[in-house]
């Protein structure tokens, strides 16, 4: 892990600190592209030969923004769901991370909210229902099913223990939930947000549950890039697994703390200098202000 962390340092070290106006530029470019062809696509919109070709050369790099690049000793099961992608740790019994694109068309889904939980059977490792109840820990969504309303396979697919861990009801029901909400009303603004989220796992994990020994994160993190924004701006946030008495603001890290404390690396196929400056932020006050 020592290793780990010191070339992350060194790639950091040898990155350039200001965003330069053509990679800029370049990034707004190609995600509007993918972007707008997205958009089509889920209305229903017919392409043509022509566009098929400029949607598929888009949509690569819309994607990759969902990646994480994960230690190399992390268990890891990439599972691809309506909607959203899971890292899942079969080690742990649930996701290394859950990542998904929210736009403000999904964030206004209409359809009721689905609470019927379900083990993913196909996945080793998957928890089971049995090993939650009577835990005293809620099942807590990483993807929150909030998103999800735009479509019935992909709330089914938010229930899935695959996408669960075991949270303190005072997390789940205060600032998680408070900080999904944050999210909704964050997009209405910015058109997209890449939202990734998921539990600080490590090799020693005191408090396990149920018959498939569960660990319980001691921590939660969650890192939320809003590439449409003018400039482009990402924020970070780590929550106790507990009733945190601080509010969101003080909750709020840099998407570079995130990844010290994780080990993770987020957005890699941004442009250095890109990637460089907005994972270097933390300024929530900024997130919280209206569209002029």
């Amino acid at each position: 892990m020592a290793g780990k962390r010191n070339t992350y340092r060194q790639r950091r070290a040898k990155r350039p600190k200001k965003m330069t106006a053509h990679a800029r530029a370049v990034l707004i470019v190609t995600l509007a592209t993918a972007a707008t062809f997205a958009a089509l696509a889920c209305c229903g919109h017919q392409f043509n030969k022509s566009e098929e070709a400029r949607y598929e050369a888009g949509r690569p790099h819309s994607v990759c923004l969902l990646n994480v690049e994960l230690p190399d000793e992390t268990p890891e099961i990439k599972l691809a769901y309506n909607g959203f992608d899971v890292s899942f740790n079969p080690s742990h019994h649930q996701p290394n991370y859950s990542a998904w694109e929210l736009t403000a068309e999904k964030a206004n889904g209409q359809l009721p909210r689905k609470s019927k939980f379900a083990p993913d059977n196909d996945v080793y490792g998957c928890a089971t229902l049995e090993d939650y109840r009577n835990s005293g820990f809620d099942r807590g969504h990483m993807v929150p099913a909030g998103d999800m309303k735009w479509d019935i396979n992909a709330m089914e697919d938010s229930h899935l223990l695959t996408n669960i861990c075991p949270q303190d009801h005072a997390l789940n029901g205060g600032r998680w939930a408070s900080l999904e909400n944050k999210c909704r009303e964050w997009v209405q603004r910015d058109s997209l947000l890449v939202i990734i989220c998921g539990p600080i796992l490590s090799d020693r994990m005191p408090r396990t549950i149920g018959r498939s020994a569960i660990s319980v994160p001691e921590r939660f993190f969650k890192v939320i890039f809003a590439p449409y924004a003018n400039p482009p701006r990402a924020i970070g946030f780590i929550m106790p697994n507990s009733a945190p008495q601080e509010g969101l603001e003080s909750l709020a890290v840099s998407v570079d703390n995130v990844e010290e404390i994780t080990g993770f690396d987020f957005f890699s196929c941004l442009p250095d200098d890109i990637e460089s400056e907005v994972e270097s932020q933390v300024n929530y006050r900024i997130w919280n202000r209206r569209k002029r």
